[in-house]
């Protein structure tokens, strides 16, 4: 029996790809080459790890595809993602982050470089009177879901990358009859449209900056 937690009894893993050209943010291009949107998906990832390196947590993890580069900052474990698709990479995430910490475990992935110290702090705190906890995004996927204690039947088989990948996500929430909590709602970066609108949100952002750089007039 896990024990109610509080945010510094969590534990935060950030699944990501290695930011490398033509492997990450392939929907950005065009507008953008790939080095260039390869440079988006780093500082994207640079201001995931800052926000997740502030939050309060009991370890940081990062699970990865591909090798650590120097945007890695210190005090991540860093561990190869497993898993054929999306849900079974996701689920061995929450499964290997459980059997190295027996405390709840919250996932994030590198799309969203808005995400504030405070989101991830409430995320841990909601855990505490919840089981699941869901950050909905705006696409109708996710950007966090957190486990109280990872169930391994939950992401399994569940179509990814959809328009109804929340929605189906609830309906197993909801079928499962567990207490899950949802965070504010938040913007995916996979077009240069949702690039400008979060660029917007946290203008203070490396994620800001670099697009910029490359010049944020790009077409849609």
């Amino acid at each position: 029996m896990t024990p109610a937690t509080s945010g510094n009894a969590t534990q935060i893993v950030v699944i990501a790809k290695a930011p490398a050209p033509g492997a990450v943010k392939t929907r950005l291009t065009p507008p953008y080459t790939a080095r260039e949107a390869a440079a988006l998906a780093e500082a994207a990832l640079r201001d995931t790890l800052s926000a997740v390196a502030a939050a309060p947590a009991a370890r940081r993890v990062l699970a990865l595809h591909g090798e650590p580069g120097p945007w890695l900052p210190a005090g991540y474990d860093v561990v190869a993602q497993r898993g054929d698709d999306l849900a079974a990479r996701l689920t061995a995430a929450f499964a290997d982050a459980w059997a190295a910490l027996p405390v709840p475990v919250v996932l994030i992935g590198m799309d969203t470089p808005q995400v504030t110290p405070a989101l991830l702090a409430e995320a841990g705190r909601l855990l505490g009177g919840h089981e699941i906890v869901v950050g909905p995004a705006a696409d109708g996927g996710f950007w966090l879901l957190g486990q109280r204690r990872p169930d391994p039947a939950l992401l399994a088989g569940l179509p990814m990358s959809r328009p109804d990948t929340g929605a189906l996500l609830m309906e197993r929430i909801r079928a499962a009859g567990v207490r899950a909590a949802l965070l504010p709602e938040l913007t995916d970066v996979d077009t240069a449209a949702d690039a400008r609108a979060v660029a917007a949100r946290v203008p203070s952002s490396r994620f800001a900056a670099t697009l910029a750089a490359l010049g944020a007039d790009a077409p849609a």
